[in-house]
């Protein structure tokens, strides 16, 4: 059952235009959702359900709360799979600490493959490893308490290799900057995180994965959780968007029609019907997705296909969802004050995101049709 009572959802959409205007984090919504135990463990199900409704209220303050859903849903997926190795970040979570997501960087197109932050082993001041690196997108950036992050060791035992752990806000060496100033999302305040030889001690080292793509489990869950939470979001801003097409649809009338409300204008109902009927198609994939990750379904080398498929569907639909809004609600909801506008704004950052449109179209090709072979050297002579 969800704890975003009607009054709840309600005071956070009444914030989300200042917190967009003001350029400002979502202060007050965090504090109402901690209060709520919005952010304690619970299935993917539900948080995708969850995001889904908060998205279509404020999608800056659900996006943002998504890195923190996605960290400790990393740990319950694995735990519901026997590994009980991030047992400690579900009980941090239920004592109320605050996780975020550090692993973008910028010029890393390789994503999770590998980093540009350097992990050096040390022994001092306690047994670790030292990461120095620019982290970007840091959402949560102006409350998070814990992040993730990973870096690329390059000497030592077992070098080269990536290394994944979480640091703590008190930790030295880090450094959040205040420079988020973007077109949309803007109360995610996603800011860039510099870290200068900061050193996670071994009990906080997650993994240690080679370099490449690899099916550890901890990659399927940190996939499976980022990706298909970041669908739910992007649904909620085309179930608004919907919502605020119909509402213009009944508004406004059309002189040229004998004053007869756009509601009836065939033209105008077949846009709305058309991106409902694309609305439509995402809950299903969705639900079923998030389904099959709590219970354990073998999906086998499918699931990659499946969770960046789910990620590029539902961004892809949402921006068309917007678009079609923003044609019904006409000249006026151009106007940079409308939540449309907003939303349209909001809508764009499913972009940036990685699985990108490229990394998909390889991914679900390479399921296909195989590697791509090497090229036939020409015949000598």
């Amino acid at each position: 059952m969800t704890v975003l009572s009607p009054e709840l959802l309600e005071r956070i959409r009444s914030r989300a235009a200042d917190y967009d205007r003001d350029n400002r984090f979502f202060d007050e919504d965090l504090a109402e959702l901690r209060e709520a135990g919005y952010l304690k463990p619970r299935s993917l199900a539900d948080s995708v359900a969850d995001q889904r409704l908060l998205a279509a209220y404020a999608p800056a303050t659900a996006l943002a709360v998504n890195m923190h859903l996605v960290v400790v849903g990393i740990a319950r997926t694995l735990a519901e799979r026997g590994d009980d190795s991030l047992a400690w970040v579900l009980a941090d979570a239920e004592a109320g600490e605050l996780f975020a997501f550090g692993n973008s960087e910028p010029g890393n197109d390789l994503v999770m493959w590998d980093s540009l932050t350097t992990a050096e082993r040390v022994e001092t001041p306690v047994p670790g490893y030292a990461f120095t690196g620019t982290k970007i997108f840091t959402s949560l950036a102006p409350a998070w308490t814990r992040l993730i992050v990973f870096g690329k060791q390059t000497e030592g035992e077992g070098a080269p290799r990536l290394v994944h752990g979480i640091l703590t806000r008190d930790d030295t060496g880090v450094t959040t900057l205040d420079d988020w100033d973007t077109l949309g999302m803007r109360a995610t305040q996603s800011r860039t995180t510099k870290l200068d030889h900061v050193v996670v001690p071994d009990e906080r080292i997650v993994r240690f994965l080679p370099v490449g793509p690899n099916a550890d489990p901890f990659i399927f869950a940190l996939f499976a959780n980022f990706l298909t939470l970041i669908g739910a979001v992007y649904t909620g801003i085309a179930d608004r968007a919907l919502e605020l097409a119909v509402e213009a649809a009944h508004r406004r009338t059309s002189l040229k029609n004998g004053g007869a409300p756009y509601s009836a204008d065939p033209d105008i109902r077949w846009r709305i019907a058309d991106a409902a009927l694309a609305l439509d198609a995402l809950g299903p994939q969705l639900e079923a997705v998030a389904r099959d990750v709590d219970g354990g379904v073998d999906r086998g080398a499918r699931w990659f296909r499946d969770l960046t498929g789910v990620k590029h569907r539902t961004t892809e639909t949402a921006r068309y969802v917007v678009d079609q809004a923003m044609r019904v609600a006409g000249g006026g909801g151009y106007r940079s004050g409308s939540e449309l506008v907003r939303l349209q704004r909001d809508v764009l950052a499913g972009i940036y995101h990685p699985s990108d449109t490229e990394s998909v179209h390889a991914t679900v090709a390479q399921a296909l049709l195989g590697a791509v072979p090497p090229p036939v050297a020409p015949p000598a002579g």
